[in-house]
């Protein structure tokens, strides 16, 4: 929990308009709710989940479809996400796009829309009407080598066409980050302490080829 190479700064990334700071013990409830608590200097303490540095690693690949329930909020500075982040294929040679595909991110400034974004092979797509906030969704995503599709309860909203190519290989995360007021995306409103949204469910499946996971 609490541990990813994507936050290069000691458990935060500004640089990416964000004013988390995870740490090894920030993970969700065991009922998947993810936190976010006002924290001093400015920070947030923000739940996060990955398979990085879990034993054993497990990794996505191409053909794997994911799926979970979520339940995002409006709430002003939220920032939930479920994602992927790639090894490096050699010391300081990341794969293409850090091996980033969002399966979605939610901002309240938009709060019926999912931002959903391969960042392997640079596509992306806006699905507006998609989510209304308190109410839980179905998300199903399939990460094929030449086109990755995402569908909400039941309904496809967007196939890019593009893929993520047959040597990709990333680790999943589930997290809260919290907007620090660039690109659109307000920071929390003064007084407001604590932000959350919710995942359960969460599912990996394989292609029989390539064997069979889940969590």
């Amino acid at each position: 929990m609490g541990r990813t190479s994507a936050y290069p700064e000691d458990g935060r990334n500004p640089a990416d308009n964000k004013l988390d700071q995870i740490g090894p013990a920030y993970g969700p409830t065991a009922d998947g709710v993810f936190h976010a608590r006002r924290a001093p200097a400015g920070l947030w303490y923000t739940d996060l989940v990955s398979t990085e540095y879990a034993p054993g690693g497990f990794e996505l690949l191409p053909g794997d479809e994911v799926s979970a329930t979520c339940t995002v909020f409006a709430t002003r500075g939220a920032w939930p996400a479920l994602w992927t982040w790639g090894r490096d294929t050699a010391p300081g040679r990341p794969q293409p796009g850090h091996g980033e595909v969002d399966l979605f991110e939610y901002h309240p400034t938009n709060p019926r829309l999912l931002e959903l974004s391969n960042h392997v092979r640079a596509a992306g797509f806006a699905a507006d009407d998609t989510v209304t906030p308190g109410v839980p969704f179905r998300l199903r995503v399939v990460l094929g080598e030449a086109n990755v599709s995402w569908s909400v309860d039941g309904t496809e909203v967007f196939a890019d066409g593009r893929g993520v190519g047959p040597h990709w290989r990333a680790w999943p995360v589930v997290n809260i980050s919290v907007a620090a007021g660039r690109w659109g995306h307000l920071p929390p409103e003064p007084g407001v302490d604590e932000l959350h949204w919710q995942c359960t469910g969460l599912e990996v499946r394989r292609p029989a080829a390539l064997g069979r996971g889940s969590g």
